[in-house]
């Protein structure tokens, strides 16, 4: 199974990531399949970067996001901009209760 996760690649004290396409057995900081883009949090704004058409394309073949980069995604992209993968919430996840009367 494929997952799109964080890599970091800053020195001590400074974290920038690498948006990656990986094994999801694989470590954390080993073998990734594509660079799809990054994110500095020491910016502000925050800056992230990311390629929506290589996104839409790994999503499509079934890589699943991890819930840092999924928020991150929800965050920063638009449905104009390109994919959005909604982050999900317990709420959503539970199914709905139906009303007593």
């Amino acid at each position: 199974m494929l997952s799109i996760r964080m890599r970091r690649t800053g020195s001590k004290k400074r974290p920038f990531f690498r948006i990656v396409v990986s094994e999801a057995r694989s470590k954390k900081e080993g073998q990734f399949i594509d660079v799809l883009g990054f994110y500095n949090p020491r910016t502000k704004p925050a800056v992230f970067e990311i390629n929506k058409d290589r996104v839409a394309h790994w999503v499509k073949v079934g890589a699943r996001p991890s819930d840092s980069v999924r928020t991150l995604m929800a965050k920063h992209m638009t449905r104009d901009r390109g994919v959005v993968v909604e982050p999900v919430t317990a709420q959503a996840a539970a199914p709905a209760a139906a009303p007593t009367v």
